[in-house]
C-alpha cells in the first residue's frame, strides 16, 4: 500500500526532490558523468553497460536523435577505453513509429559498435514488443556475430518457447547471448506469472535450459535465492566462465554484487543515465520496494 501511495504522489512532487533519492540508482544526467562512473567501476574490476534513459517515443526526429546520441556513446567508450558496452531500447529508436526506421537506426549503432568490438544489448520491453524485438535480434545476431545480445523475461509464459525459437540461430561459433531477468513491466496474468515463487521457478527452469544448450547467459538478478540456484546450475552443467556473467543494476544490492565478484564471477553493472530518468525511477520502485525507505528518508531530511 505504501509503495502504491508513493507512486501516486510522485508525479506531483518537484523533480528536484525526486532526484534526491533517484540519484542512488542513476549515475547522472550527462554522458561525462556516465563515463566517470564507468571508469570507476572498471577500476573496481567490473564491466559495465551504459543505458541512455528513454523509451516509447512518438516522433521520428526523436528516433534520429537517439541514434546520434548512441553513436556518441559508442565513440566515447572507445576513446576512453571503457570495458563494457551499451543497452538499447527499440521503442527509443522508433519501434512504435516505423519498424524499418527502428531497425535501420539500431543497425547503424551496432555497425559502429562492431568496428570497436563494443557489445550491444537489445532490451526487451513490454509484451506488445516481444516478437518485433526478437526479430531485430535475430537479424543482427547473424550479421554481427558476437556483438549483439537480447533480453528474455522469466515472468512471461512464452519465454521457454522463445529460447527454442532462438536455438535456430544458435551455433557453437556464434552462440546466442541472452540476458535473463525476471521482468518489470506490468503484464496480465493470462500471459505472465504473478507470484514470486512462480517467477523464480520459471527463471531457474529457463536458466537450466540456457546452460544446457551452451548459450552465453547474463544472469540478471538481485535475488539471493536465484544467485544460489545459479551457482548450483553452473556446477551441474560445468559451465565455462567464458559462457556466463552475472548482471546487476547500479545502486541495487551492492553488497551481494561485491560478494559475487569476489567469488571470481564476471560481474556487469548496468549504468543508466540521462535527463529522462523519471520513468526509470518509477519502474525501479515497482520492482524494488526498498526504494520506499529512501523516499521516506528524503522526505524527513
Amino acid at each position: 500500500m505504501l509503495t502504491k501511495l508513493i507512486l501516486a504522489i510522485m508525479p506531483k512532487l518537484p523533480q528536484s526532490f525526486i532526484w534526491k533519492f533517484s540519484k542512488k540508482y542513476i549515475v547522472g544526467k550527462t554522458l561525462d558523468k556516465a563515463l566517470e562512473v564507468s571508469k570507476s567501476m572498471n577500476d573496481d574490476g567490473y564491466i559495465i553497460t551504459i543505458d541512455l534513459l528513454g523509451e516509447f517515443i512518438k516522433d521520428r526526429s526523436e528516433a534520429e536523435q537517439t541514434k546520434e546520441d548512441y553513436l556518441e556513446i559508442v565513440e566515447a567508450l572507445h576513446k576512453h577505453n571503457i570495458k563494457g558496452g551499451i543497452s538499447v531500447k527499440p521503442t527509443f529508436f522508433g519501434l512504435l513509429i516505423d519498424e524499418e526506421l527502428c531497425f535501420t537506426n539500431i543497425r547503424e549503432v551496432v555497425r559502429k559498435a562492431n568496428e570497436y568490438n563494443i557489445f550491444v544489448r537489445i532490451d526487451m520491453e513490454d509484451s506488445s514488443c516481444t516478437d518485433r524485438e526478437l526479430e531485430i535480434y535475430e537479424k543482427l545476431h547473424v550479421e554481427f556475430p558476437g556483438i549483439v545480445g537480447i533480453v528474455l523475461q522469466a515472468y512471461l509464459h512464452r519465454t521457454y518457447d522463445d529460447i527454442e525459437r532462438l536455438q535456430k540461430i544458435h551455433t557453437t561459433e556464434n552462440p546466442i547471448n541472452i540476458r535473463l531477468c525476471k521482468g518489470i513491466y506490468i503484464e496480465d496474468k493470462s500471459i505472465a506469472y504473478q507470484s514470486y515463487e512462480d517467477i523464480n521457478n520459471n527463471f531457474i527452469k529457463l536458466l537450466d535450459k540456457l546452460f544446457e544448450i551452451r548459450a552465453y547467459v547474463g544472469i540478471a538478478t538481485h535475488d539471493k535465492n536465484l544467485v544460489k540456484a545459479a551457482y548450483e546450475l553452473l556446477e551441474k552443467h560445468e559451465v565455462s566462465k567464458s559462457l556466463y556473467e552475472f548482471q546487476m543494476l547500479y545502486g541495487v544490492e551492492t553488497r551481494l554484487r561485491k560478494r559475487i565478484h569476489n567469488q571470481g564471477h564476471l560481474m556487469k553493472v548496468y549504468l543508466p543515465f540521462g535527463k529522462d530518468w523519471f520513468g526509470y525511477c518509477v519502474r525501479r520502485l515497482q520492482e524494488n520496494p526498498n526504494m520506499v525507505s529512501d523516499i521516506i528518508k528524503s522526505i524527513f531530511k
